[in-house]
């Protein structure tokens, strides 16, 4: 039967340099469908309890989904592994061309283990895999990477994942680049590869994908068009991006400034999308395939920082790099996100850390590096930061590059009340005290803390979920609300698409997709029943790996401390709403009072108790 599976993995073992072939069995695709679900079950089966996330046992796996490298709008691809910050599983997505090239090459992921003996990068043409010396890319930043490889190999097509200097130094949150403006960015996926000795994979793919239903999935793609064209949030989306969200944050108070202490900054528009229309934009781009165009191109036209090229300024970059920082020159805060990104650095948990080592500077906890003034505000104390964090230099360098808990828990004192985590993972860009229910969505997310895993707040500011009035500050009612949001975001990250499009194409329209793609016929709700399956799943990955349930918690800031402004002026999180939140979440998961899967749900799902 032809479908949109490729119907097999690549396996690469680093450590030996053998290279085989995986088939995918029907049971794998009938259950977890592909990306993430893919993922998940591998990582469950392939890295015992206790591994070691740096060592040669952690599996790294790029994974595809059944739509990815066809017309259907807005495909992504995604990095599984074992996070070396979190010590929990960790997926992270991509957008741009690699995952797409993945397919073209004949593979709907690649398995990598093991560690080689020396800099490498794996160069994949078809059914060719070569892995090839890196020793002279080893200290080369993303960027210069892409290019010399693609110079070496006389393709300028080649697509490329790749880590940077702070990968190679094995930074706990170093990221994944994977092509230009793009990266697989959370809790460490970079440092998996630097300590794998893995500098890049590079892949050319010559192949076709072909679906089972071409008429059928013309007209699903069709529908899903025009649902992305009528929806007000995808027509915003292509007019600015997550730039606008900037204002809309600190109109709401939820936008972070001075390490979270506050909610609102009043030098707002500065960084949103007025201020980078005005000092950045030149033109829109878009992922491939994708007909959103939520990207920009451009350049910084004045000041310091002139003619440097940029893309837009993401929300969650511009927050935490910016107004968390007390940083209100986009340019400045452009030029900090873009030297995280050749560097190899996640911008969101760099942005968290010097936020935390400013606080911790000005309360005397650490002192300001020699010659620097490590103060909010200063752009020269963050970009000092930013380049001694990716090359681990002595002082706070070394200290931050350990990620916000280590390094709190390693100054002691009064330190770790600053410390904004979850589970290890830094605090997202959406301070929770003004949205109860994004903080339950934190405290239980399966990589830590993340925004993207059950993002409440458009309905708790509307004060409505599924027809029912909520109360945005209240821990009632939000327990049914972030599951339904997870395991929707889950199932439908198996596909893999992009969390954009969710809001515009419906459900329906996704299974018809995935239908006619593959001739696997599946309803709307296959996407809440497997994504259930899968949260669960990674849940007992997670608590086989170590992990205590009583993390599920939100950091003191935000539990002891009510906010000092905004419209949720003087609301906190309690722990009596923390501990209200838990239960309705675990009951109705069914899990036990301690937060564990009962072994009842875990067989109603198919899960190996």
């Amino acid at each position: 039967m032809t479908d949109a599976y490729a119907n097999k993995f690549l396996t690469i073992d680093l450590s030996n340099g053998s290279v085989s072939i995986l088939p995918v069995c029907d049971e794998l695709k009938n259950r977890y469908i592909g990306g993430k679900g893919f993922g998940a079950k591998l990582l469950t089966d392939g890295v015992p309890s206790g591994t070691d996330p740096l060592g040669p046992q952690n599996m790294l796996l790029f994974m595809t989904g059944p739509l990815t490298g066809t017309s259907a709008p807005a495909m992504r691809g995604c990095v599984v592994t074992k996070s070396p910050l979190t010590h929990l599983f960790l997926d992270s997505y991509f957008g741009g061309s690699f995952a797409a090239e993945i397919k073209y090459a004949g593979y709907d992921g690649i398995i990598i283990t093991g560690r080689a003996d020396r800099p490498v990068y794996v160069w994949i043409d078809d059914d060719r895999v070569e892995i090839r010396d890196a020793s002279d890319l080893w200290g080369a930043d993303i960027l210069e990477t892409n290019l010399r490889i693609k110079a070496e190999l006389a393709d300028d097509t080649i697509k490329i994942a790749d880590i940077g200097p702070a990968g190679e130094n094995l930074v706990p949150f170093a990221l994944i680049g994977c092509e230009f403006n793009r990266q697989a960015g959370r809790a460490g996926a970079g440092a998996v590869m630097g300590s794998k000795n893995l500098k890049a994979v590079a892949v050319r793919g010559t192949r076709l994908v072909r679906v089972n239903d071409p008429k059928g999935f013309a007209r699903a793609c069709a529908t899903a068009l025009s649902e992305l064209s009528q929806s007000p949030d995808i027509r915003a989306l292509a007019l600015a991006g997550t730039a606008a969200s900037v204002e809309f944050a600190s109109e709401t108070g939820l936008l972070p400034h001075k390490n979270f202490t506050y909610s609102t900054f009043d030098k707002a528009a500065k960084l949103g999308d007025k201020g980078q229309a005005k000092h950045l934009w030149l033109g829109t781009n878009a992922c491939m395939g994708c007909p959103i165009g939520c990207a920009k191109i451009g350049a910084v036209r004045t000041g310091k920082y002139k003619g440097m090229v940029t893309d837009i300024v993401e929300y969650e970059s511009a927050a935490l790099m910016g107004s968390n920082l007390g940083i209100s020159d986009v340019r400045a805060v452009a030029h900090l996100v873009k030297l995280c990104d050749l560097l190899g650095l996640d911008s969101m948990s760099c942005g968290s850390l010097i936020g935390f080592a400013m606080e911790a500077c000005q309360k005397g906890l650490i002192a300001s590096p020699p010659g620097i003034d490590l103060n909010f505000g200063n752009v020269a104390a963050a970009q000092h930061l930013i380049q001694a964090i990716a090359f681990r230099k002595d002082g706070p360098g070394a200290l931050l590059a350990k990620g916000v808990r280590a390094a709190a828990e390693e100054i002691g004192g009064s330190a770790p009340d600053l410390a904004l985590h979850t589970k290890g993972l830094e605090t997202p860009a959406w301070g929770p005290r003004g949205v109860s229910g994004m903080g339950l969505a934190y405290m239980t997310g399966d990589r830590g803390g993340c925004h993207q895993r059950g993002f409440t707040v458009p309905y708790e500011l509307a004060e409505e979920w599924e027809g029912k009035k909520i109360d945005p500050l209240s821990p009632q009612g939000k327990a049914d609300m972030v599951i339904a949001l997870q395991n929707y975001s889950a199932g439908t990250d198996t596909l893999v698409k992009c969390d954009f499009g969710t809001f515009g194409i419906k459900a329906d329209t996704y299974a018809d997709l995935l239908a006619a793609a593959t001739g696997r016929q599946k309803n709307a709700d296959c996407f809440s029943q497997t994504g259930e399956r899968i949260w669960n799943l990674t849940r007992q990955f997670n608590l086989a790996q170590g992990m205590d349930p009583c993390s599920d918690t939100l950091p003191r800031r935000f539990v002891q401390e009510p906010l000092p402004d905004g419209p949720a002026k003087g609301h906190k999180i309690s722990e009596s709403d923390m501990a209200i939140m838990r239960k309705a979440y675990y009951t109705a998961r069914g899990w036990d009072n301690m937060g564990k899967p009962t072994t009842k749900t875990l067989r109603r799902l198919g899960i190996e108790p």
